[in-house]
């Protein structure tokens, strides 16, 4: 059940979150144009989602936690604790979410992009206009 292991419910949250993180990142970047607005929105989406194992001490002697967390978390906790293991693994999980979040960021600018039907060319827009130089205006009756 959802609510009888928190971790799940933890896990729901922080992707629920993120999705309003993203939202706004890409909204952030409407002064770009569409190909570096969609790759650096999903280079950010991939740093967000990419998880990464980790593992914690505990008060016993030789026993360990081991779990998963958003790599972000694991290379900067990894980092505060001069734990290089650690360090290593979550920028490399890092890292590899924010290129695979790059590339579906190419690939939806990619299929999304104008074709060449939707663009008008100059001579063709002339002809048109030398048909109807001018405007009609309406006439009643």
């Amino acid at each position: 059940m959802l609510f009888a292991n928190s971790t799940p419910l933890l896990w729901l949250s922080y992707y629920g979150l993120s999705l309003l993180v993203i939202i706004a990142v890409y909204f952030a970047f409407t002064f770009l144009p569409r190909l570096p607005r969609l790759v650096l929105t999903w280079m950010v989406a991939g740093a967000i989602w990419a998880p990464a194992t980790f593992r914690l001490p505990l008060i016993e002697e030789g026993e360990f936690y081991t779990g998963w967390a958003p790599s972000a978390m694991v290379a900067a906790v990894g980092f505060l604790e001069n734990n290089g293991a650690a360090l290593r693994g979550g920028l490399m999980w890092l890292v590899l979410g924010m290129a695979l979040g790059a590339l579906i960021g190419v690939a939806l600018w990619w299929w999304r992009r104008p074709g060449d039907d939707e663009y008008v060319v100059q001579e063709e827009e002339s002809a048109d206009e030398s048909e109807s130089p001018r405007r009609r205006e309406p006439m009643i009756g």
